[in-house]
C-alpha cells in the first residue's frame, strides 16, 4: 500500500499565504491560480489552516464597509476559517488520504513536528485508485 510520500506535491511547488497575509494577497493569488482554497503557514512554517473562497466572501459580508480597495487591512487570521482541513503525516496511508480527499480537493501534509510540508490533490488520488481498477481517469464521469 502507497504512503503519501508518493502523492506529495513538495511546499516549493505548492502556492500557499501566511497566516499573516492580507484579504487581498489571497483573493489575488486565488483568481490567479484558480484556486478556491488556499494552505495557510504561520510563522514558524507550521501548516495553520486552510482559507477558502467561502471564508473571504463571509468575512466581505459580515463587514461593514469592507470593499476590494480596503481588503489589504485585513489579516488572514482575522478570518474565520469555516472549512477544517486536517492535515495528514507525512508517514499516512493512502486510505488515511482517501477519508479526508471525499471532504478536501487537496490534503495538507505535515512532518512530525507540524511542519507543512506539501499537499495531495484530490486529482492524484483518484487517478491513483482509478488505475488500481484499471479504469482510465480521463473517462470517468460523475453522475
Amino acid at each position: 500500500m502507497k504512503n503519501v510520500a508518493f502523492f506529495l506535491i513538495p511546499k516549493k511547488d505548492v502556492i500557499f499565504l501566511k497566516k499573516n497575509a492580507t484579504m487581498r494577497q489571497a483573493l489575488e493569488r486565488m483568481e490567479y491560480h484558480g484556486y478556491a482554497a488556499i494552505p495557510l503557514v504561520d510563522s514558524k512554517g507550521h501548516y495553520a489552516g486552510t482559507v477558502t473562497e467561502g471564508d473571504l466572501l463571509w468575512k466581505l459580508k459580515n463587514t461593514p464597509d469592507l470593499t476590494f480597495g480596503n481588503t489589504e487591512k485585513i489579516h488572514l487570521d482575522e478570518i474565520e476559517q469555516r472549512t477544517q482541513n486536517a492535515p495528514v503525516s507525512i508517514n499516512a496511508q493512502i486510505n488515511d488520504l482517501i477519508s479526508r480527499a471525499i471532504q478536501q480537493n487537496f490534503v495538507p501534509v505535515i512532518d512530525d513536528q507540524g511542519i507543512f510540508i506539501g499537499i495531495v490533490r484530490r486529482r492524484e488520488i483518484i487517478e491513483y485508485c482509478a488505475k488500481l481498477l484499471n479504469v482510465n481517469a480521463d473517462n470517468l464521469r460523475i453522475i
